[in-house]
């Protein structure tokens, strides 16, 4: 079952997870999930909470959010080594890929086109 965020604390312990287990995976996506992190926080629906699944009780590595009405998933791909913005579920159309080798400008415009549910 997901784990709402619905406060600071909350959020932290998540983005300390994410950070933690990306001690292994730094050099692909450490650093583009802060600013994955920024972009969700910035277009999020003001309404509805970031939720983010759990594992042994603790938050993991994915995250859904909802923007302009539709909702979205952030992944890890273990196999290509990025995170992967997926539509509506985390088996869902890959809408875009992120690494530590994206643009934080690419992060941003990817997330300014995001459109709303038709």
């Amino acid at each position: 079952m997901p784990l709402t965020v619905a406060d600071l604390d909350t959020l932290e312990q998540y983005l300390a997870g994410v950070m933690n287990r990306s001690g292994h995976h730094a050099q692909t996506v450490g650093a583009i999930a802060l600013a994955l992190l920024g972009a969700i926080l910035w277009k999020k629906d003001a309404d509805t909470p970031i939720e983010v699944r759990t594992y042994d009780g603790a938050p993991a590595n994915v995250l859904w959010v909802q923007i302009s009405g539709r909702r979205y998933a952030l992944a890890y791909n273990h196999h290509d080594g990025c995170i992967e913005l997926h539509d509506r579920t985390q088996s869902g159309a890959v809408l875009h890929r992120f690494t530590n080798q994206t643009q934080v400008t690419e992060v941003w415009q990817v997330f300014e086109n995001l459109k709303p549910t038709p």
